[in-house]
């Protein structure tokens, strides 16, 4: 029996114990990644500092930092419009939250749009514009 505290292999023993799979592709995310491929590339390829990431549920922490039951995506960080001089880049971060929209939005095509407009939202702050600045482009829409 081998001691616990020894690796049971090593690559020296089998070079196949280097070889980790990728995780299966998720669905979810692929949603984020087409939503983020949609904007324009005047947008899209100003994101660079931007670390966008999916996550199951917000934390306590983040829901209480927006005054929040519930979020679809969380912006966190500099927007552009507030970078110092020199246009200094600063990290930000954008959060996709899965659980929240697999809950709202049932099917495949509404799933696909909820996710496109909170990808899209999220940008907007990233480039300084308000929820309030949101709302009123959403009501000159429709």
């Amino acid at each position: 029996m081998p001691d616990k505290n020894q690796p049971i292999g090593t690559a020296a023993d089998d070079p196949g114990l280097d070889f980790v799979p990728d995780p299966p592709p998720d669905p979810f995310e692929d949603l984020v990644f087409a939503a983020l491929d949609s904007l324009p590339s005047e947008f899209r390829d100003r994101l660079g500092t931007v670390a966008i990431v999916v996550e199951d549920e917000a934390t306590p922490d983040q829901l209480a930092s927006v005054g929040a039951g519930d979020l679809f995506g969380l912006y966190t960080g500099v927007p552009r419009t507030a970078w110092g001089a020199g246009e200094m880049p600063v990290a930000s971060k954008i959060t996709i939250f899965r659980g929240p929209h697999l809950r709202i939005f049932r099917d495949p095509d509404s799933l696909t749009r909820g996710v496109a407009e909170t990808v899209r939202h999220e940008v907007a702050h990233h480039f300084g514009i308000s929820d309030a600045r949101l709302d009123e482009l959403a009501r000159g829409r429709g």
